[in-house]
């Protein structure tokens, strides 16, 4: 049997460490994914915020939680990759979630281009309230996206403006090296 000359070996080993660094950013993503999902799935969202509890309003709540997964990630250099990694794992999961209702094959890329303009035309409404603390204008944007499709004695703009705050501020506490290790919230569940 023929021995790998040392070039080939070093080769070979550093496709096996990018592939192995590859395999270890992929979990890393699914965990921080799997969180903001699970937080976009706290039934206060729907029951005391207004949120409804529809496919749409689902798309909503986990539009909210990923951007302020983004929003942290982006901060800092040492994430940002993550941030874009996130956008990528949230694509793929709404372009799942569509096929698995009924959405025809066909049909998927007109909704995907859709649903992406949504949640962008989101981050740009949510973005300026959220970095200047202003409550009242980012419960105002809630209730023009987020909530629309509640009836309007159901929707609490502001408490869900206050938990976008609160889920901020939490994650503006988190280390660097918390995500990196694949953990969004500081007491490493989902509320």
């Amino acid at each position: 049997m023929r021995r790998p000359s040392p070039m080939e070996g070093t080769m070979l080993s550093r496709f096996k460490l990018r592939r192995q660094i590859r395999n270890r950013n992929r979990e890393i993503v699914d965990a921080l994914y799997e969180s903001v999902v699970a937080r976009s799935r706290t039934p206060k969202l729907y029951l005391e915020f207004g949120v409804p509890d529809t496919v749409m309003g689902r798309f909503e709540s986990l539009s909210i939680h990923i951007f302020l997964a983004l929003a942290r990630c982006s901060r800092d250099e040492a994430t940002k990759p993550v941030a874009q990694d996130l956008v990528d794992r949230f694509i793929v999961d709404v372009e799942d979630s569509i096929r698995e209702i009924g959405i025809g094959d066909v049909a998927v890329p007109k909704r995907m281009r859709k649903l992406t303009g949504m949640f962008y035309e989101r981050v740009s409404a949510y973005d300026p309230p959220l970095r200047d603390g202003d409550e009242p204008a980012l419960a105002a944007k809630l209730e023009r996206y987020a909530l629309g499709e509640a009836p309007p004695d159901q929707r609490d703009a502001a408490a869900l403006a206050t938990h976008m705050m609160t889920t901020k501020a939490e994650l503006d506490r988190l280390e660097t090296d918390a995500i990196l290790s694949g953990r969004l919230f500081e007491d490493g569940s989902s509320r």
